[in-house]
């Protein structure tokens, strides 16, 4: 069996359940980096080895190594942080990392530019804040997201406590992190397992999302495993099971694509933790485990067959899901502002622009956000779309926040254009070792020409979901925008159009690997037509689908699409 696993796979065999050589490789005082089979591993403590992309062929031309620095990411289930978490992570930020922290698509934390030897007191610092990196990254079960604005009815709150239990229960059970990061002690002549996981743990990462509609702001059905909640008479029944969802893709490789999961049935409340662990690991037996590229859920189903997949889950839950019970879905998109919850407190909507806390070219979010957590009696509540909400606030203390939001600019959303609310972008350059093209730093370029063809539309506040991914992994969710810019090379990428603002429709191909100009010359009469011809509340990309203005089958598509 060992001879068809692919190089990583035999890497996590022999790491000692995710110990490798990560202590001697932080020690090594030659370089900044580590070794490349205790790079792979440290994904699963929360770590990515990353360099300055700008400064490579400076230092190279040198005789200089990379510039070497860690990316590190919180387990943060449902993206809930106390004011005092949040405080000690913006000091992490200022003093270990550099100097801002980043929302991710996943509802939690980043910290970037972090060197090799504050990367053990930086970890050790997040623990004793009472939240871990472990898990938060690697082939596991990732974050658990889940809705995150907890304003309509009591039963967000208990859907948020799926979340939590869930991320706990699926968590792996190795010491590695607590001997390697937090000086624990290490075992002696005792047999360590993996219950669920086993020794060499799942073929890629694995993905789970609960969401409460008629919101899907955490695009539930890109998920491996969405979980939908169904609620009757305002009590938590249970939830719709969706499976096969997915993101990333490879240019050029037709074999990968994006898709959106299925909906097999329903589960009560009751059979949740149960359902997740027994899916996880029918796709630890299952998955492929020699060709990476193949190796996240959906690509087993397809290979397998979805009825097959579901005859051995269900085999090994003992019982048949039920029918999967009605829901309807109406945006996934956020919502700004105040919002009053059901129990008399309020919820502040912030737009965070690509999710990037800073305080640098004119930028005042970090600072504002550290202001608020010092007179925030409530929490924050991150959100999968790079947001963040100051939740929990009593009606007497909104003059006092709302002072800190507009001091520190943070009252952005107030003025933007309804493309610029809701445009996602990935890191991408300098720091991501995968991006092909810019996607952070080419937003505020690309949104402003972009609202110049809007304004002489006239279609400036219209909501137009955007998304920029540096490469086709697919972080940012592209694959669901109305409009989205997926990189190529420097300064080009694939034009992609037509999902819907539901999280319930991919886009396709429309133009491929071209320019800036280029993309802003072929959306301009698309725009224009959408003014005049679209029907009341009719968003672009359905638009687009109603009129049939997407081209179809593209002889030179080089991402095919599964839908659900």
């Amino acid at each position: 069996m060992s001879s068809n696993l692919s190089e990583f796979e035999q890497i996590k065999l022999a790491s000692r359940f995710l110990r490798g050589n990560i202590v001697d490789s932080l020690a090594d005082p030659v370089t900044g980096a580590v070794s490349d089979a205790d790079a792979g591993l440290l994904k699963f403590h929360g770590g990515y080895l990353q360099d300055d992309r700008d400064l490579r062929e400076e230092r190279r031309q040198q005789k200089l190594e990379p510039a070497h620095a860690f990316m590190l990411r919180a387990r943060l289930p449902g993206g809930v942080v106390t004011p005092a978490q949040w405080l000690e992570f913006d000091r992490l930020a200022r003093e270990f990392a550099d100097g801002s922290l980043r929302i991710t698509s996943r509802q939690t934390l980043q910290w970037h530019g972090i060197l090799k030897n504050r990367l053990k007191p930086t970890i050790a610092a997040i623990h004793h804040a009472l939240v871990t990196t472990m898990a938060a990254c690697g082939d596991v079960v990732r974050t658990v997201v889940c809705t995150a604005n907890p304003v309509e009815s009591a039963t967000h709150g208990l859907v948020y406590a799926w979340a939590e239990r869930l991320s706990r229960h699926l968590t792996p059970h190795t010491r590695a992190y607590h001997e390697i990061w937090l000086d624990g002690e290490k075992r002696v002549g005792e047999v360590e397992s993996e219950p669920l996981y086993g020794a060499h743990y799942l073929p890629r990462k694995f993905k789970i999302g609960l969401a409460i509609p008629p919101l899907n702001d955490i695009d539930v059905l890109s998920q491996d495993l969405g979980l939908i909640a169904i609620i009757e008479r305002g009590v938590l029944i249970g939830f719709n099971v969706a499976v096969g969802g997915g993101m990333g893709v490879t240019h050029n490789d037709p074999s990968t694509y994006p898709r959106l999961a299925r909906v097999i049935g329903f589960v009560g409340v009751d059979d949740v933790l149960t359902l997740a662990e027994v899916m996880v690991g029918v796709q630890r037996d299952w998955g492929d485990r020699a060709d990476r590229r193949h190796a996240r859920l959906r690509y087993t189903i397809e290979r397998r067959g979805l009825q097959v997949f579901q005859d051995e889950l269900e085999q090994r839950l003992g019982y048949t899901l039920a029918v999967e019970r009605p829901y309807r879905f109406e945006h996934n998109g956020d919502r700004y502002g105040w919002i009053e919850g059901h129990d008399g407190l309020w919820h502040l909507t912030l737009h965070i622009a690509a999710g990037r806390l800073t305080d640098v070219d004119g930028q005042r979010t970090l600072s504002g956000l550290r202001e608020l957590a010092r007179v925030h009696q409530g929490d924050f509540r991150l959100t999968c779309n790079h947001n963040v909400i100051v939740a929990n606030v009593a009606a007497e203390n909104r003059t006092v926040i709302d002072a800190i939001v507009r001091n520190h600019g943070l009252d952005g959303y107030l003025r933007q254009s309804g493309v610029r609310r809701h445009a996602l972008a990935c890191v991408a350059l300098p720091t991501c070792g995968l991006a092909m093209a810019e996607a952070e730093r080419y937003l505020p370029t690309i949104l402003t020409r972009l609202e110049d063809r809007l304004a002489h539309h006239g279609l400036l506040d219209t909501p137009i979901l955007l998304r920029i991914s540096g490469c086709p992994n697919g972080c940012s969710r592209p694959y669901l925008a109305e409009i989205a810019l997926v990189g190529r090379g420097p300064g080009r990428y694939d034009l992609r159009l037509g999902a819907d603002f539901r999280g319930q429709r991919l886009n396709r191909l429309y133009r491929q690997n071209i320019d800036e100009q280029t993309v802003l010359d072929v959306l301009d009469p698309l725009l224009g037509r959408y003014a005049i011809e679209r029907n009341e509340d009719e968003g672009f990309g359905d638009f687009l689908i109603r009129n049939d203005l997407i081209e179809s089958g593209v002889a030179t598509a080089s991402v095919q699409v599964r839908d659900a």
